[in-house]
């Protein structure tokens, strides 16, 4: 059959419809014979849209139709099982399609399109108010449209909104040594220690949950820091490696924590060298709901905003660190934390440097309540003396 132009087709037929308009068909390059997704006026438009398919193919850019008629929410199951996620990141992605994304879930690939996304963050956004959530929440769709994209499911991602994905962190809390102080006296004996390493470390949670008696150096001060045991949803706790390599790492502990590491150890860890440092008050080890309900409460009780978390601790161990002579390298050292600046791997901390941050920040701590000590005894005799007159 000839085309419009008296040219004889090569590639492709042309059929007219009962409506009068044309049907195009063409064969991939599997052979299949697939037709246009919409019909023609004129043959010229259908010789021409066949044209554009066979130079697809010669290209190497042709892709099948057919590709993203994948289940969204069967594609990120299996995009979520086939990574070595760590087990606290999997409940969260889980919980991110499951909360979040659920607009997809029912939705094919192909059908997944920009204007589609710009919608679904403007609507969450709007309901919820929440930028933190709806920005990981857009990272993980961003992540597994791109993964379609190299599986050549779709030809595109539709995640294009700059900006979308970048959490803007807000400010972080800290405390003055005397509100840590506070804040172990009303968090009560069997976890006050918690709060001081968490401070003075500054140890993560999940590090702490790993601790066990052999990890304890007293004589030295020393904490090993091997593994984590982040609490699931579930409420269960499992064991695994640290954060990142930095993670696994020696703490050195400043001077005044020995008494309290010591009464600690005497009182409440479990025996043995596997035995854990830190347990409930039934022995088994501790929940993360249980401990939220003392902390909120001593919180509480210290008078600190509601917003303080267990975790801005860690905040306040890095910047006593900092004020008592700490290089930057030497924080990230002590906290289990990697970076990707080149500047750092010029900066060294070895562990005789690690025994004098442990040391600044003994003296750091200590004249800081030595000072509240002298505050608090001029209060008391200013108050007497105007007793007195």
């Amino acid at each position: 059959m000839a085309n419009s132009r008296g040219r004889r087709r090569r590639f492709g037929a042309i059929r007219k419809l009962p409506s009068g308009r044309y049907q195009a068909r063409y064969p991939g390059p599997d052979g299949v014979m697939r037709p246009a997704p919409f019909t023609f006026e004129t043959t010229a438009d259908a010789d021409d849209w066949l044209a554009e398919k066979q130079t697809e193919i010669r290209r190497g850019e042709w892709r099948d139709p057919d590709a993203g008629a994948v289940s969204f929410r069967a594609y990120a199951e299996k995009w979520v099982e086939e990574r070595e996620l760590a087990p606290l990141t999997q409940d969260l992605y889980r919980y991110l399609l499951d909360k979040h994304l659920f607009a997809f879930a029912d939705l094919d690939l192909d059908e997944i399109t920009a204007p589609r996304v710009r919608e679904w963050r403007a609507e969450r956004l709007r309901l919820t108010g929440a930028k933190t959530i709806t920005a990981k929440a857009y990272r993980l769709l961003k992540a597994i449209m791109e993964t379609a994209v190299d599986d050549e499911l779709i030809t595109r991602n539709p995640c294009r909104i700059k900006g979308a994905g970048k959490e803007k962190a807000a400010e972080r809390r800290i405390a003055t040594v005397g509100q840590v102080d506070a804040l172990a006296n009303a968090v009560g004996m069997r976890w006050r220690l918690m709060v001081y390493l968490g401070a003075y470390g500054p140890l993560r949670p999940e590090e702490l949950a790993g601790l066990r008696r052999r990890d304890v150096d007293l004589d030295h001060l020393r904490l090993r820091v091997r593994l984590a045991e982040p609490e699931r949803m579930n409420g269960r706790r499992v064991q695994g490696d640290t954060k990142s390599e930095a993670g696994t790492r020696t703490v050195i502990l400043p001077a005044f924590l020995r008494r309290e590491l010591r009464w600690h150890l005497e009182s409440y860890a479990e025996p043995g060298p596997d035995g854990l440092l830190f347990v409930g008050e039934k022995g088994a080890p501790f929940r993360r709901s249980t401990f939220g309900r003392k902390w909120r409460k001593a919180r509480e009780v210290v008078g600190m905003p509601e917003g303080f978390r267990f975790y801005d601790l860690r905040h306040t161990g890095h910047t006593l660190s900092t004020r008592s002579g700490a290089t930057l390298k030497d924080t990230m050292v002590r906290a289990g934390q990697s970076s990707e600046k080149a500047a750092l791997i010029y900066q060294h901390s070895d562990e005789e440097r690690q025994e004098e941050v442990a040391a600044g920040l003994d003296v750091t701590v200590r004249k800081a309540r030595e000072e509240a000590a002298r505050k608090a005894a001029k209060k008391r005799s200013g108050t007497d003396l105007a007793r007195d007159e």
